[in-house]
């Protein structure tokens, strides 16, 4: 039981990668709050997160909205009496088009939603974090964007991972004396709704980009989270862990 007597926040917890970790947090023994815009989706994890003998709560809103992030805190705080950690896992790949013919709209939509809503997230979960005297941040972040992983089409996802990467390093920095750990974890293609699930040509074309010949699962990313929440990864603060089955790798 990794994460016993540990509250953690999940946002993107409606489906994907943080409805994987939402339930496989729970299972090795945290209270979890669950965030995501789709409150159906959302209630249903957290149903089954209850069936199992879990704890969750969960509230629906846009992690864009700083008072949205800072009331998961609160309802941290109010439902369990602590926060921990939290798994900052919500994201966008947006248009794929090259940068000359991209929609500026598309630009702000992407670098809101996958860089802005981390200092959002940074503002209201720090806080309480260091007043209880630690704990762990994971971001998700991608191997775009980082080292030699700049792919064509992907101008806008690629400039907010790799803000995000330097944002975590930042945070990192900052608040390692304060007992706080501040990690990103950059998957690798994912099968997901987002990551092509159901589209067997697209997971066909994905996976053969990869050396190990396969996309991952959403468990298998869920499993390097809850790593770096655990205290297995007491010493680890400001990496960028690479969870992308060699494909990094590849592109050097």
């Amino acid at each position: 039981m990794e994460l016993t007597n540990k509250t953690i926040i999940v946002t993107g917890a409606s489906s994907g990668i943080g409805a994987a970790a939402a339930r496989l947090f729970a299972s090795e023994g945290a209270s979890v709050v669950l965030a995501a815009r789709r409150p159906d989706e959302l209630r249903s994890v957290a149903e089954d997160i209850t069936r199992s003998g879990g704890r969750a709560v969960w509230r629906s809103g846009d992690v864009l909205d700083g008072a949205y992030l800072a009331m998961l805190t609160d309802l941290a705080l109010q439902s369990f009496g602590s926060l921990n950690g939290a798994f900052n896992n919500v994201g966008t790949v947006g248009d794929m088009i090259a940068v000359p013919e991209m929609s500026i709209d598309n630009w702000n939509t992407v670098i809101a939603t996958n860089l802005t809503s981390a200092f959002w997230a940074a503002k209201a979960q720090v806080p309480p974090l260091k007043e209880q005297g630690g704990g762990s941040i994971v971001f998700t972040s991608s191997f775009v964007g980082f080292s030699n992983g700049g792919l064509p089409g992907m101008g806008a996802y690629a400039a907010s991972k790799a803000g995000l990467n330097g944002l975590v390093q930042s945070l990192a920095s900052e608040h390692a004396a304060d007992g706080i750990r501040i990690n990103a974890l950059l998957p690798g293609g994912t099968v997901t709704p987002a990551g092509g699930e159901g589209n067997p040509d697209a997971l066909k074309f994905v996976s053969g980009l990869h050396p190990m010949k396969r996309m991952a699962s959403a468990s298998e990313i869920a499993q390097a989270a809850l790593f770096l929440l655990s205290d297995r990864s007491q010493f680890m603060t400001g990496s960028p862990m690479i969870v992308d089955g060699g494909m990094s790798v590849r592109l050097l």
